[in-house]
């Protein structure tokens, strides 16, 4: 994990907000909190010691719990219907809003 550019400049310092989420709005929170432990502890203990911090800023990133979730799901409601359990209207039911 390389967070710091090989060779600092003022350059690095304009275009470094560029390639942080601080814009975007998402995930915004997760990267402060995960850049204020990396700064706190610096590089080296950083990574040890802010590991959660970083794995939910990626999970934010990246939402692989979200697609692994969804594509298990449609694979059993695929399952379902290829047995008979699933007919008719009942296929494409979509879940109701609170069932999360």
């Amino acid at each position: 994990m390389s967070l710091s550019p090989f060779l600092r400049t003022p350059m690095t310092d304009l275009t470094g907000g560029l390639i942080s989420h601080q814009l975007m709005g998402r995930c915004e929170k997760q990267e402060m909190r995960f850049m204020d432990c990396m700064e706190a502890y610096g590089m080296e203990r950083g990574q040890v010691k802010c590991k959660a911090l970083f794995e939910e800023f990626h999970e934010c990133h990246t939402l692989t719990k979200q697609f692994k979730r969804f594509y298990a799901l449609r694979t059993e409601r695929e399952r379902q219907i290829s047995e008979g359990k699933l007919v008719g209207d009942q296929k494409y039911i979509s879940p109701k809003v609170d069932s999360f």
